[in-house]
């Protein structure tokens, strides 16, 4: 895996039962990944958990003690009782400082007037400290914490255009990763030598497959640094002459 700490670790967490009871599909994931790879990143790491306190303020707490994290949540910022997401990111983030947010109230005050209270209101519990992110559909605002913590709702077509605003912002140019690819017939084995030998500033992935003829695997080696990914890569090339086994190269993706 690819560890660079001068870039941004992202990850997602996607809150909602009905998502992992099948009622609702999941649309964030699939979304997030492509927008990121328009940039040249990646996600880190992704989480689908219900609307369980506990599991949310602890899946937080864990992707904010990893090496420099953006954090796209989304789900449970609303005013009913099974939307926790406010709360939990207090807890998490900021030691259960939990007040409400002058400016988010006034905005829900002028949308909804007097259908305000007694619930919507709610939505302006915030974490102390949060930035209000806004909302492209129906103003109800969002959140953010330290401009790395995203707290967004649920429904794609609010927080999916957040998703693109952020990005841009935090990432205005599109990162260069240099990509080499073979497919070698044999087994992924004869690679974990130098695989452990690999900086950590590299990506390696093998996808080994069983045929009729034999083992092959497909061997991917990235890096945002050109002449390292290639310095590696030529190292595998190496490896296989020496052996003397077959390979194909395959175009850079």
């Amino acid at each position: 895996m690819q560890n660079n700490t001068k870039y941004p670790n992202f990850f997602t967490l996607i809150i909602g039962t009905e998502i992992l009871n099948r009622r609702r599909t999941d649309a964030h994931f699939e979304f997030v990944t492509k927008a990121l790879a328009e940039k040249g990143h990646k996600l880190t790491g992704s989480f689908i958990v219900e609307d369980d306190p506990a599991l949310i303020i602890q899946t937080i707490k864990f992707i904010a003690s990893q090496p420099n994290p953006v954090l796209f949540s989304f789900g449970g910022i609303g005013s009913t009782p099974d939307d926790h997401t406010r709360k939990c990111a207090a807890i998490a983030l900021r030691a259960g400082e939990f007040v409400v947010h002058k400016e988010a109230k006034r905005i829900i005050e002028e949308k909804l007037g007097s259908d305000a209270y007694p619930h919507p209101i709610k939505m302006a519990e915030l974490p102390k400290g949060a930035a209000l992110l806004d909302n492209p559909v129906n103003k109800m605002p969002a959140f953010s914490l330290d401009e790395r913590y995203f707290f967004m709702p649920g429904f794609p077509e609010m927080s999916h255009p957040m998703v693109i605003e952020i990005l841009n912002k935090l990432v205005p140019e599109k990162r260069e990763t240099f990509r080499y690819t073979l497919t070698a017939e044999c087994k992924e084995s004869i690679f974990i030598e130098l695989m452990e030998q690999t900086p950590n500033t590299v990506e390696v992935s093998s996808l080994p497959k069983r045929l009729d003829a034999g083992w092959s695997v497909s061997l991917s080696v990235a890096s945002v640094d050109k002449a390292l990914a290639q310095n590696v890569f030529d190292r595998y090339l190496s490896l296989l002459k020496t052996e003397n086994i077959s390979y194909t190269l395959e175009d850079k993706a």
